[in-house]
C-alpha cells in the first residue's frame, strides 16, 4: 500500500508534464518569426515561408477538378521556387495560370525574399484531379507545397463547394 500512495503523486506529476509539453503553457508567440511560422505549420515547413487562407472549391459535377486558392509569402533571405503541389485526397494536383482567357500548366514558380504570391480565382491557382469521395464541403483537407530544394510546406485546406460561380474560369478547358 506505502508504494502505491508514492507512485500515486508521481503518475499525477507525469501527466501535469506532459500535458504542460503538448499545451505549451497556452502561451502564444509574442511576433511572427520564422521559428513559430514554421512551428504553426508543421515541424518540417520551410524556414521562413509562410501560408495562410488555403481552401478549395469541390467541383458541382462530380468528376470534374477542383481548384485551390491560398497565399503564400517568403520572409527568408533567399529566394525559393515552388515546384509541386500535392492536395491529400486527389490523384493528382497542378499548378495553372490564367491568362488572357487562356489556363495554362506551370512547372515551377520562383519567390523572391520579402515577397508574396497570391493563387486565386483568375489566376494563378491549382487544379486537384480524380477526387476522392471522402472530399466533402465543410470538413478540411490538406494541400502539400513542395520547394525546388525538396523542401516542403503543409497547410489545412477548407472544402468548399463552387455552387455554379466558376471564380473567373468559364470556358476553360482542360
Amino acid at each position: 500500500m506505502p508504494e502505491m500512495k508514492r507512485a500515486l503523486p508521481l503518475s499525477l506529476i507525469a501527466s501535469f508534464a506532459l500535458v504542460m509539453s503538448i499545451t505549451g503553457c497556452g502561451k502564444e508567440p509574442d511576433s511572427p518569426t520564422e521559428n513559430n511560422e514554421a512551428t504553426a505549420l508543421g515541424p518540417n515547413a520551410k524556414p521562413g515561408i509562410a501560408a495562410s487562407d488555403a481552401r478549395m472549391v469541390l467541383p458541382v459535377i462530380a468528376g470534374r477538378p477542383a481548384a485551390v486558392y491560398f497565399t503564400i509569402r517568403n520572409n527568408a533571405a533567399e529566394p525559393v521556387t515552388i515546384a509541386g503541389v500535392h492536395v491529400a485526397g486527389a490523384e493528382n494536383a497542378e499548378m495553372h495560370e490564367t491568362k488572357g482567357g487562356t489556363m495554362r500548366k506551370v512547372d515551377s514558380l520562383p519567390l523572391e525574399p520579402g515577397a508574396s504570391m497570391v493563387f486565386a480565382p483568375g489566376g494563378l491557382h491549382v487544379m486537384a484531379f480524380n477526387l476522392s469521395p471522402d472530399l466533402k464541403t465543410g470538413s478540411r483537407g490538406e494541400l502539400t507545397v513542395t520547394f525546388s530544394d525538396g523542401d516542403k510546406i503543409s497547410m489545412p485546406l477548407e472544402l468548399t463547394t463552387m455552387g455554379g460561380d466558376t471564380h473567373g474560369m468559364e470556358g476553360m478547358q482542360h
